[in-house]
């Protein structure tokens, strides 16, 4: 049986703009742009999405969706 996911609080759907402003992209080194509907941070010039967990950016490959 699979656990119903719990509501994640407002503080950590927040990120902090300025580590935004530090991280790129870690295939093409691009921007950004943060998505907080999705709690993502896209990459336009990989075609990826990076989830971000508890305010946590998870800058892996791996773990990125591939978007149009």
């Amino acid at each position: 049986m699979t656990e119903a996911p719990r509501p994640v609080p407002d503080e950590a759907r927040k990120i902090d703009r300025r580590m935004l402003e530090a991280l790129v992209c870690p295939v093409t080194h691009a921007t950004l742009r943060y998505d907080p509907e999705a709690q993502e941070l896209v990459s336009r010039a990989a075609h990826l999405a990076f989830p971000v967990r508890g305010g946590i950016p998870i800058m892996l490959v791996s773990e990125a969706r591939e978007i149009d």
